[in-house]
């Protein structure tokens, strides 16, 4: 997935749907925060989020098990920044590659929280 940073979810979500051609997955508003989830092409989701600066993005990589595979990167010298967060489908960390970009795990514990997933079945 890619969580990416939004200025105006709105707008942002009208120019990749619109002209872009992307399929919105799902749009929620909570706690003052919007986020809105599309598919584009046979690409990783895309998640437009207000909370974040526009023109970042954090690449987020699912996995089975957070716990455990926090754990056994804890091992090989890794750390998390900050508290884990959440996104629909679930609990994530972030983390930062050696240049300061910013990645997270994911472990889907609701998939298809929405009727959707983020999966591609056509793939």
């Amino acid at each position: 997935m890619l969580y990416v940073g939004s200025s105006n979810v709105q707008k942002d979500l009208e120019y990749y749907t619109g002209i872009l051609g992307a399929k919105k997955v799902w749009d929620i508003s909570s706690s003052g925060t919007r986020v809105a989830a599309l598919r584009l092409g046979r690409g990783p989701a895309i998640l437009l989020a207000d909370h974040r600066p526009a023109g970042t993005c954090i690449l987020i990589f699912q996995i089975d098990d957070l716990a455990a595979a926090s754990k056994q990167l804890r091992k090989k010298g890794w750390r998390r920044e900050g508290e884990s967060f959440e996104i629909p489908e679930g609990p994530c960390y972030r983390f930062n590659d050696p240049s300061g970009n910013p990645l997270a795990l994911l472990e889907v514990v609701r998939p298809n929280v929405f009727g959707s997933s983020f999966e591609d079945e056509s793939r």
